[in-house]
């Protein structure tokens, strides 16, 4: 291993006196202490997607041929347009700090496509340009939640939406998503859980894991129940643009009373396949995106000027790339949807957006995570278990279909020949 000292040939031959110095140093290093962790990050969950890639790693590395259905990551490449926007940046010298809300031409280029998609009349004192948007989730939730404050949030539902409640120390109410409902929101459900101490409701459309969209009635009725009281809605809009056209993607900030208590969340990730250039963004009334900012400032600084200006590119630029992801993924849904439900004892229902399914197993002798190692170890299929995602979906695996058809096919034959053998 590079780095590693490698014992001589004398190495194991010590004297007495050597061996007794080795052994009293190595009593001292095993009685080092150090100040225990803070017991917040006890509260901090993870992402089980990374957890399952690693170990799919290292079966890849030994050898074994993995099909990847873990990871929530369009496999296009970016548009060529976009890289070739960033090497210009560097060029230019994009390489300095920068305000720590964004670039301005950025944050207007971004106001604009929100104005002009939600409906709505956006600034760019309104937006805040972070690295990825998993930081509006926790720049926003730490900035409006304390201890005794209540977030009602989707189960199953993204899994670091409950890690960042707990973390502050807010407790986290969940909100059941279920395949009966086509994984939508029960409003009623909703209705029910709002008590005085609800800070936040988290809102996702298309939905993570399942693929589900709230449909412009629920978005109807949410702003009704909400509207008028005295609460934010953090609306995760990340795959707003992955929509197959059998529900129409509708956000929550267009409806009245919705404008002034909404953050959205999006960016560039999913849509333009730029997972890693870590490139998104919140829009908020302008007060609270001050605060988000200043969260940025006191962590991150700022988001790279460069990538900024690819990003500018991404939203002006030709959008026929981002049309060509969504047929493709379309096309993928349909072929894995209907291989899942030739397999005896799946049910898969087809997922209006983003790039997920999450079939309901029935009739097997394992638990879903069980099957779900079973999946990995035995078949080379790497898929994650519904319990990442919360308690709802325990009987669930979440697949994702942002792999070539060739592989889907491929996973499908060694799924069901793997289960064929767990009933």
């Amino acid at each position: 291993m590079s780095g590693a000292i490698e014992p001589n040939a004398t190495s194991t031959l010590r004297s007495p006196q050597e061996s007794i110095t080795a052994r009293k140093a190595t009593t001292s290093m095993s009685q080092t202490r150090y100040p225990q962790l803070a017991s917040t990050m006890s509260r901090l969950g993870t992402e089980t997607a990374f957890s399952v890639l690693a170990r799919a790693k290292e079966l890849e590395r030994a050898g074994k041929n993995i099909i990847h259905l873990e990871i929530g990551e369009p496999d296009f490449d970016t548009p060529q347009n976009i890289v070739e926007a960033a090497k210009r940046a560097l060029d230019q010298g994009f390489t300095s700090y920068v305000p720590s809300a964004g670039i301005l031409e950025a944050r207007e280029s971004i106001a604009q496509e929100v104005s002009k998609t939600r409906g709505v009349h956006v600034s760019a004192e309104q937006i805040v340009i972070t690295p990825g948007a998993k930081p509006i989730m926790f720049f926003g939730i730490t900035a409006l939640c304390e201890p005794g404050d209540e977030v009602l949030y989707p189960d199953p539902g993204f899994p670091i939406y409950e890690s960042m409640i707990r973390f502050v120390g807010a407790k986290p109410v969940p909100l059941s998503l279920r395949a009966e409902n086509q994984f939508r929101l029960d409003i009623d459900e909703l209705e029910s859980k709002i008590s005085s101490r609800t800070k936040l409701v988290i809102i996702n459309s298309p939905q993570n894991p399942t693929g589900g969209m709230l449909t412009p009635g629920d978005i109807d009725r949410i702003a009704a129940l909400l509207a008028d009281r005295s609460l934010y809605v953090l609306s995760d809009e990340i795959y707003g643009r992955i929509v197959y056209g059998e529900t129409e993607q509708t956000s929550i900030v267009s409806r009245q009373g919705m404008a002034e208590k909404t953050i959205i969340l999006d960016g560039f990730s999913k849509t333009y396949a730029m997972t890693g250039w870590r490139l998104g963004y919140g829009v908020m009334n302008t007060e609270l995106a001050a605060a988000i900012a200043q969260l940025q400032t006191n962590s991150t600084s700022c988001t790279a000027a460069f990538v900024q200006m690819a990003g500018i590119e991404a939203l002006t630029g030709p959008q026929n790339e981002v049309e060509v992801f969504v047929n493709e993924f379309r096309h993928r849904r349909n072929v894995l949807v209907d291989g899942l439900n030739s397999i005896e004892g799946v049910d898969c229902q087809k997922p209006a957006g983003a790039f997920y399914v999450f079939p309901q197993l029935k009739g097997f002798r394992l638990s879903a995570d069980e099957i779900a190692t079973r999946l990995l170890d035995d078949a080379g299929v790497a898929v994650l278990s519904g319990t990442a995602f919360g308690t709802v979906g325990s009987d669930s695996l979440r697949l994702s279909f942002a792999n070539s058809v060739e592989n889907l096919e491929q996973a499908i034959d060694r799924i069901k020949d793997c289960l064929d053998q767990l009933r």
